[in-house]
């Protein structure tokens, strides 16, 4: 779980140094410019790091799925080998879907008005600028978003199905309150991220106004890499006896 939650902190720090500084440089200004190839490099790291951040938490919930439905086996199961290869494979394909829609999307021609209202530079808004045919690049989207959003949706659906149904088999009250802890909050950050992500990308509404598309965005591209944190790590016993360690040092040195 370590491993792959430095994966994951990576994945977060790019995400958040890509969207949050030019996204508080339009609050406070009320707007701003950016370059053409500017707006595709932030699109290109955006994707990039939501392409990995989904692949990285379903072999996160297939990691919770051994380590309580099969504990014998997890250390056999989960090794290093097969760690570092889940994020080798996870790094293969975010390249891959990366470059491909990168491409696609820079050889679109855009012919103006050159007014993007969103605080970053998002496909769709992308998009609504291009004075080219875009309905086979929207089909390359939802195509793509198969197996990087649906189908990572279902697996983590069924390693949690299987986590509860193991949960429930737990005879002590005390016991499953325990187990299930470790899971809620990851579950429920899961399905923040997953929820916003499949209205915004899988069924595109144009009734539905901007705002709520905005708030949306908001919430897999800054509100989960918030949380993250405070989730694997604040909530982690070993982080918090470290905390503790820390804190009684410096109490010592005080009194000292």
């Amino acid at each position: 779980m370590y491993f792959f939650l430095t994966q994951l902190s990576f994945t977060d720090i790019m995400l958040s140094s890509t969207i949050v500084p030019n996204m508080l440089h339009i609050v406070l200004l009320e707007g701003t410019s950016v370059s053409f190839i500017g707006c595709l490099t932030q699109f290109y790291f955006f994707l990039t790091s939501e392409s990995l951040e989904c692949l990285l938490l379903t072999v996160m919930s297939y990691d919770r799925y051994q380590a309580i439905c099969n504990p014998l086996h997890y250390n056999m199961v989960m090794d290093l080998t097969f760690c570092v290869r889940a994020v080798l494979l996870c790094w293969v394909m975010m390249i891959a879907v990366t470059l491909t829609l990168s491409v696609t999307v820079s050889r679109l021609q855009f012919c103006g008005p050159n007014v993007i209202d969103h605080f970053f530079c998002d496909f769709d808004p992308l998009l609504e600028l291009s004075c080219s045919d875009t309905f086979l690049l929207k089909l390359e989207d939802m195509i793509l978003a198969v197996p990087f959003v649906v189908c990572p949706f279902i697996v983590i659906l069924v390693s949690y199905g299987y986590i509860i149904i193991t949960i429930m088999k737990i005879p002590s009250v005390s016991g499953r309150q325990k187990t299930f802890s470790t899971c809620s909050s990851h579950l429920a950050v899961v399905f923040l991220y997953y929820g916003s992500l499949i209205i915004m990308y899988l069924f595109p509404n144009k009734k539905n106004k901007k705002s709520v598309k905005k708030v949306l965005s908001l919430l897999y591209t800054v509100v989960t890499p918030l949380l993250n944190p405070m989730i694997y790590s604040l909530s982690n016993r070993d982080i918090k006896q470290a905390f503790k360690k820390l804190r009684n040092k410096k109490v010592v040195c005080l009194l000292n």
